[in-house]
């Protein structure tokens, strides 16, 4: 049985894949979206946080002989943990990444290390500051960037409740809220630009399959300067990109798994 960290769009078509290989297996996720997304391939899944403690129990309470840890690019916590958790319990940890996209030297380009070396450049730059990376993080910019001379920071998250209640918490207008699910086409991206007048983009480097190149290639012909947040450095040990590395591992890993049911 393997323990899958799931939640994005790729996360799940992993999680079908490792199902379709005859492996009994259980993911877990943050929200009830995401939930929902992994139930409709009628895999079994688990809602919430969990701590490397809670990893470690859960796989020895429910026997599970592997961890794929396919969590979001900078999702460096819950990462953490299922290393963590795998190791005390004493199994295998694999992980999937999807691939980092490429991006050639240019002038309107700045890539930080992390979230407050982003905000600490934004403020130097101020203007209409558009931020594409979340709630988890909000809080670095708004204590940096609010109240600013010649400053608006403009939110772009997921139309959650909980998202916008940290917006009212932080003293984000709503004016300056935009609440919508992606990905978002570069067409759509520029119109956003477009209306807001956004003079700066802040993103991080999830990838592909999270639109960041759509979101780049928009601002940089439209000459808006962007900050990228480079991803977290991680010593993952087992990684992977592609979903066959994955799954020879696993078979590798297993010696005939699926055979005796695992």
């Amino acid at each position: 049985m393997i323990l899958v960290l799931a939640g994005t769009s790729d996360a799940r078509e992993l999680a079908v894949k490792i199902k379709e290989e005859g492996y009994s297996l259980l993911a877990t996720v943050v929200t009830d979206n995401a939930a929902k997304a992994i139930e409709e391939a009628s895999i079994p899944v688990r809602v919430g946080r969990l701590t490397a403690e809670e990893i470690t129990q859960l796989i020895q309470q429910e026997g599970f002989q592997a961890v794929v840890d396919a969590s979001h690019p900078y999702a460096e916590e819950a990462s953490r943990n299922a290393m963590a958790g795998a190791k005390t319990a004493e199994v295998p940890y694999l992980r999937y990444e999807r691939e980092n996209l490429a991006y050639p030297s240019h002038e309107k380009v700045t890539i930080v290390e992390d979230y407050a070396q982003a905000a600490e450049v934004a403020a130097q730059r101020r203007g209409n500051i558009m931020l594409t990376t979340g709630s988890k993080t909000l809080k670095v910019f708004t204590e940096r960037l609010l109240g600013l001379p010649e400053t608006t920071l403009i939110a772009r998250m997921l139309p959650r409740r909980d998202n916008m209640e940290k917006c009212e918490e932080l003293g984000v207008e709503q004016k300056n809220i935009i609440a919508m699910q992606g990905p978002f086409s570069k067409e759509l991206n520029k119109a956003l630009y477009d209306q807001y007048q956004v003079t700066l983009m802040i993103t991080k480097e999830s990838g592909k399959v999270g639109a960041v190149d759509e979101k780049v290639e928009a601002a940089l012909e439209m000459g808006i300067e962007t900050i990228i947040i480079a991803r977290p450095q991680i010593d993952y040990g087992t990684k992977f990109s592609s979903f066959d590395g994955v799954l020879t591992q696993l078979k590798q890993t297993l010696q005939g798994g699926v055979a005796h049911g695992l």
